[in-house]
């Protein structure tokens, strides 16, 4: 009886955090926006603004992030609308364990039989439901997710002739991933990144009683290491950080070259670290 009684208390807990998440969120977030190409077998299939990405093979499909809870018929219409099958994914990736990109994955994992990959930083973040999440933790913020299978810096995921490399971009949280890999159309190779940027939430502590151990150092390395990267398609976690909808316009003709940005990659990560500069003298100003 005590069991079942904590067991309700915690899913009314849940309950209510949910919807106070969905109070705050920017309404982007759960604005539905149609699926599309965005190079080669990467295709987007989120929200107005929070990415979900598909990559396809002939062996089953990658989905990497899931945005809001509520996001499943959302990603399977937009997986129709391409001509693809949620039933057909076979691993499920995450770029960072913050609720906004991993609400669903759960769902989606009993739905469609796919394993949980995930890195030894977001792992167990995943696995609680956000609880041990040292900036947001405390209490669950979206269903718990058991992982199949930890994977690591400079790992190779195979699936079908896919290679996908794995990036440990740690910050925005421990265990923030990208993934990169190589596309050819009409002859020609993209070296295409699915970028984790390193942006600092609100709050965040880095040098006064840090967030976690090192957090000031992980985002330092993740800019350098990102810069040395070889870049010629990059999108990000969130539309709005690679400005996708300056790029693309719902309906607009597949083009390869869409995305091909460069050198807004590394202004993008040369202002992010701008900005970490600016974010660690107020917080040295303030103690």
């Amino acid at each position: 009886m005590r069991k079942l009684l904590i067991q309700t208390l915690s899913s009314i807990l849940l309950s209510c955090l949910f919807v106070a998440q969905v109070n705050a969120q920017p309404e982007g977030w759960s604005r539905p926006f149609d699926g599309f190409q965005i190079i080669g077998n990467l295709y987007a299939v989120g929200s107005y603004d929070l990415s979900v990405f598909l990559i396809t093979t002939d062996a089953g499909h990658i989905l990497i992030n899931t945005g809001l809870e509520e996001s499943t018929q959302m990603i399977r219409e937009n997986m129709q609308s391409l001509g693809f099958r949620l039933e057909d994914i076979r691993i499920l990736l995450t770029q960072q364990a913050h609720w906004d990109h991993t609400a669903a994955l759960a769902e989606i994992k009993e739905i469609s039989g796919a394993e949980m990959w995930a890195t030894v930083g977001d792992a167990r973040v995943l696995e609680d439901g956000g609880v041990s999440d040292p900036h947001f933790g405390g209490e669950a913020s979206f269903r718990p997710v058991d992982v199949d299978k930890v994977i690591r810096d400079g790992e190779i995921i195979r699936l079908g002739d896919l290679e996908l490399t794995v990036y440990h971009h740690p910050g925005h949280t421990e265990g923030s991933s990208s993934y990169s890999m190589v596309v050819n159309e009409n002859g020609r190779n993209y070296d295409v990144l699915i970028a984790n940027m390193g942006t600092i939430n609100s709050g965040k502590q880095l040098t006064e009683d840090p967030t976690y151990p090192g957090v000031a150092e992980d985002f330092l390395i993740t800019y350098r290491r990102q810069k040395e990267m070889d870049v010629d398609v990059w999108v990000a976690a969130h539309n709005s950080q690679y400005n996708m909808h300056e790029k693309y316009r719902a309906g607009q003709a597949y083009d390869p070259d869409t995305f091909v940005d460069p050198v807004g990659f590394v202004r993008a990560i040369e202002a992010l670290e701008q900005r970490y500069e600016e974010y660690v003298a107020a917080e040295r100003a303030g103690n």
